[in-house]
């Protein structure tokens, strides 16, 4: 377990020795004797700092840092106040105006914490600046010389904080903005091959599938599970990545947020394919047959648009995505064609039809059929009822045996159904083409946020041009997907 979390993430282990360093570092002020005499016994607040603000990205350490900071200097400040207020108003009044202050700050500060904005930006200041308001201010009346204290104890949270800035910035630093960028590549990648996955293995012969080959590790679920748990942590980085000063222009982070949202709305849809694996009402392999072709069509081209968007991102370039929603529409076109070509087995026809369920000796003719995309024969529904009369009115023995099984008209209803699982998995990959062009929408107006490079392809020449942010423009190889590496 200690070498596959290790290996899962190696920058696991270099935050681990970051903050081993750190600390190893910050207790010198306690085991050097020149650095004690100048700070003392606070010193152990130089420790405590290290261990609170020194987080695993640079910008969450940034945020807790600046937040402990700016909350701690405040504190002191309004501290030193009060007690200059208060010394004036004799002993008793000195108790007074401390009760009073610590009541209108104490109740002040936990309000400020419920609006949206200082709750998700400065919360942790927040809380910082009451503790130390209360530990000065209160300290006060006992202490003559808390306000002595308060300044080396700032100074030692100052060492702390200044410490974990350097080693969060300077050592082996980790981006909190390139990690949500790098998450969203991967849930585009991820979501891409738990669709393929679906659609293939929904077209797949039971039979033919390996005893044992099913395990924890299923791609489809783990697919489109990494999308949808993913809200917390697109927020937490985007709110990180805002605080790092790492470009030279305010990159849209948040856009990147309404993007994983994007990629989640369409998960669910992932999520309903995934389910129809798991109906309890099946539509015959030789009757899903007839469609494989044209729905896994339409499943390759949504993991293909999934892997160019995904491509994209991560070399940050931004080019018109047409072509792949031509693509798309074509595909679509073609499945629609196919359902069209057999009506009867979605829909009554105008003279009554209905499915009729094959039998095992006919299912071999049927899979010819499917080959040959010619529709499946059908009965009428006056052919069925003249059946069920005719089983009815044998003896009263095959009555019996015939009235715990469930009526013919039943039957006819229970074969239709067997089709309805089928046009619920079709009409959820025509959802899930929809849901994908709202991404594809988001994706183009995150390129345009965040400044990507832009490319236009060059048929003539199968080259690229890349217009660069200054209007220059250089050319190169475009890649499988049409989209090539980087101008050097």
């Amino acid at each position: 377990m200690v070498w596959l979390v290790g290996k899962e993430d190696p920058r696991r282990a270099i935050h681990s020795l970051k903050v081993g360093l750190a600390l190893t570092l910050v207790s010198f002020l306690y085991l050097l004797e020149p650095l004690f005499k100048g700070v003392g016994d606070n010193a152990i607040w130089a420790a405590i700092t290290v261990v609170v603000v020194l987080e695993f990205t640079a910008g969450a350490t940034l945020s807790k840092g600046l937040n402990r900071g700016l909350g701690t200097l405040l504190a002191g400040s309004l501290a030193f106040f009060v007690e200059l207020m208060a010394g004036k108003a004799g002993k008793v009044g000195h108790a007074i105006f401390i009760g009073i202050s610590v009541f209108l700050v104490g109740a002040a500060s936990t309000y400020l914490r419920f609006f949206p904005w200082i709750k998700k930006n400065y919360d942790y200041g927040v809380v910082i600046f009451l503790l130390t308001f209360n530990l000065i201010t209160i300290s006060s009346y006992r202490i003559h010389d808390v306000l002595f204290i308060a300044q080396k104890r700032v100074c030692a949270m100052a060492i702390g904080c200044g410490l974990c800035l350097l080693m969060s910035l300077l050592v082996f630093p980790i981006w909190a903005g390139q990690d949500l960028h790098d998450t969203t590549v991967s849930k585009f990648q991820a979501l891409a091959k738990s669709i393929q996955a679906c659609v293939h293995e929904y077209f797949q012969d039971p039979d033919n599938k390996v005893v044992g080959a099913e395990s924890s590790e299923d791609p489809i679920y783990n697919g489109y599970r990494e999308v949808l748990d993913s809200k917390s942590t697109d927020e937490s980085l985007a709110r990180f990545a805002s605080w790092e000063p790492r470009h030279c222009y305010r990159c849209p982070w948040q856009q990147y947020v309404q993007l994983g949202a994007a990629l989640r709305y369409l998960a669910y849809t992932a999520v309903a394919l995934h389910g129809c694996l798991e109906s309890e009402i099946q539509t015959p392999l030789f009757l899903r047959a007839l469609f494989k072709p044209q729905c896994t069509k339409v499943s390759e081209e949504i993991s293909e648009v999934l892997a160019d968007l995904a491509d994209g991102i991560k070399n940050r370039c931004h080019r018109p995505y047409n072509d792949l929603s031509d693509r798309l529409h074509s595909a679509l076109q073609s499945l629609n064609s196919t359902l069209k070509s057999q009506p009867r087995l979605f829909l009554n026809a105008e003279d009554g039809g209905v499915p009729l369920r094959l039998s095992h000796q006919r299912s071999s003719h049927c899979q010819g059929a499917a080959a040959a995309n010619v529709s499946l024969p059908f009965l009428k529904i006056d052919e069925w009822r003249v059946k069920r009369v005719r089983s009815w009115s044998k003896d009263s023995d095959q009555r019996r045996m015939l009235r715990p099984t469930l009526s013919k008209i039943f039957m006819t209803s229970l074969e239709f159904s067997e089709a309805l699982p089928f046009a619920a998995f079709a009409s959820l990959l025509v959802e899930a083409v929809a849901r994908l062009e709202h991404v594809m929408e988001e994706v183009e107006e995150l390129g345009r946020s965040a400044h990507f490079q832009e490319f236009v392809a060059n048929e003539e020449t199968k080259s690229k041009v890349v217009i660069n942010g200054d209007g220059g423009r250089s050319r190169g190889k475009l890649s499988s997907h049409g989209v090539g590496d980087s101008a050097e």
